[in-house]
This record gives structure tokens, C-alpha cells and sequence, in this order.
């Protein structure tokens, strides 16, 4: 996907085989007419039952312009814990993700780091290139195993001077982004880390669609930049008020309202933009 990554995905199965759909829909050198006939209309059946994108960013497109951007991707597999890019690695592909989730990660130095964004089927990683700079920003990390859409950068730099509604589309998503990493700088210094935790929390019980996950404290403490003693201790004190259940990385929402209630303004002002700009 990246300059330095080495080709991890896989192709995806959970919706059947992935395959990578050439940029060309054209007959094949040597074919017959009838074979050409068939082909096209083959293609045509095919144009009349589009695939799910599984992608609120792709869904929300006009359906000629998501068609015409899945025909240049392909599925892919994400493992837990892969490390998808580095700051400053060249990217190479987009990602949009349609079960997996991505952490993007600052790293102050080799032992500090913090989370500035999560990205699920809400939005796409590669996001850079809508500005014209083909480097990575932050380092991504797999936090959830999963799908997602893969297309090249060259491809997907073609699509967006093609599609005016793509662009107006990823630039709405460009701003949310920009709001969410302010938003994160101050949570991170004005918020308590029991609040903090509680809006994480939630945040990823969003992405993957359930009040159930798998996460483990030390993952936790390296998202939010804190100890890992701070995070048991904020979990205890979330537990103790019957909001979660956290047992040996199984993690539980109990009580979603009062949890929602237990974190800071930050998680709602958070949904509130994304539905206010691209709901």
C-alpha cells in the first residue's frame, strides 16, 4: 500500500473472491463478435446490479460516480496490528474501509504516541492526496481486523479531476478530519482521562458497529498517551459505576447513555459534525 510496506493483504472472502477489475472494460484481442456481444452484455447486467461499497463515503456518492471508482478497486484483507504507513512514506494506495478499522498514530518519540484519528467505514485512509501531497502524515496501525477498498493512488488521483461530486464529497470528509485532529488536542489536554476513555470507547464501539470488542489495556494506553496504571484505574472507575464490563480484553458496554454521559463533549460534538456535514 506504501513505499516501505510489504504486500500484506490478502484478497478478501468475505464477500466472495476479490478481484483486481482492470481500468479497461474493452473486448479482448482476438475475440469473435459474439463473444464480444456477450461480454457486453455481461458488462451491462453487471452495471445494473452494483455492488454494496459498505462505505459511507462511497455510498453517499452518485451511483455513476461510486460505480465508476469501485471498478478501479480492489478488496483487500487487513490484519490486526499491520502497520499500513509511516510518516512521511510515500503513499501508494487509498483505503476505504468497509468492516476493518485504522488507528492514526503521532509519535512523539520511539517510546510515545498518541491517537489523533480512528477511521472506519465512515471515512478512508490516504486522505493527503486530496491536497496534493502524496506522503503519509501519521503512522496507520490495524486496530480491528477486516475489509476494505483498495485503489492505486494514480488511479485515484484520475477519478478525483474526473469527478466533481467525488471531490466535493472527500473535501467535506478533508474538513471533518481537520476538526476531529483540533478536537483531539484539546480533549488531550483539557479532559480527564475517565472522560476520555469513555468517549474512546465509544468512539470505537461506533466503528464496529457493537457494544462488544476485543482490546487490551496496553493497547489503550498507547491510543490515549498515558500509562497503562491510569487507564486500569479509569476503567475501574467506569465498572464500578456499571457503565462497562472489562474482563481479560473482552470489553462491554453496558450502559450506552450513561457512558455517553460519562465522557467528555468532545464524542458528541464529534457525530454532531460528521452528521451535519456529510449525514
Amino acid at each position: 500500500m506504501f513505499e516501505s510496506q510489504r504486500e500484506q493483504h490478502r484478497p478478501a472472502s468475505a464477500d466472495g473472491p476479490a478481484e483486481s477489475i482492470s481500468e479497461s472494460d474493452g473486448v479482448r484481442q482476438g475475440s469473435s463478435v459474439e463473444e464480444a456481444a456477450a461480454d457486453a452484455t455481461k458488462g451491462a447486467a453487471g452495471r445494473q446490479a452494483p455492488r454494496p461499497a459498505k462505505n459511507r463515503l462511497l455510498e453517499a456518492l452518485p451511483r455513476q460516480d461510486r460505480e465508476q471508482l469501485l471498478a478501479r478497486c480492489e478488496r483487500v484483507e487487513l490484519r490486526l496490528a499491520d502497520v499500513l504507513c509511516e510518516p512521511e512514506e510515500r503513499i501508494r494506495s487509498v483505503l476505504f474501509p468497509t468492516g476493518s478499522i485504522i488507528s492514526l498514530i503521532t509519535c512523539a518519540d520511539a517510546n510515545a504516541s498518541l491517537e489523533v484519528g480512528l477511521v472506519g467505514d465512515e471515512g478512508m485512509l490516504g486522505n493527503s492526496l486530496l491536497l496534493g501531497v502524496n506522503v503519509s502524515p501519521h503512522r496507520a496501525l490495524v486496530q480491528r481486523a477486516g475489509t476494505a477498498w483498495s485503489i492505486r493512488a494514480p488511479a485515484f488521483s484520475r477519478e478525483l479531476e474526473r469527478s466533481v461530486a467525488l471531490r466535493r464529497e472527500l473535501g467535506r470528509y478533508l474538513y471533518i478530519v481537520q476538526r476531529q485532529l483540533a478536537r483531539t488536542a484539546i480533549c488531550t489536554h483539557f479532559h480527564g482521562l475517565d472522560a476520555r476513555l469513555a468517549r474512546w470507547l465509544l468512539t470505537t464501539s461506533d466503528r464496529v458497529h457493537c457494544d462488544q470488542f476485543y482490546i487490551t489495556q496496553g493497547f489503550i494506553s498507547s491510543m490515549l498517551g498515558v500509562r497503562r496504571a491510569g487507564v486500569n484505574r479509569a476503567a475501574g472507575l467506569l465498572q464500578d459505576r456499571e457503565l462497562i464490563r472489562y474482563s481479560r480484553g473482552q470489553l462491554s458496554i453496558l450502559d450506552r447513555r450513561g457512558l455517553q454521559a460519562a465522557a467528555c463533549e468532545c464524542y458528541l460534538t464529534a457525530k454532531q459534525t460528521y452528521d451535519r456535514i456529510l449525514g
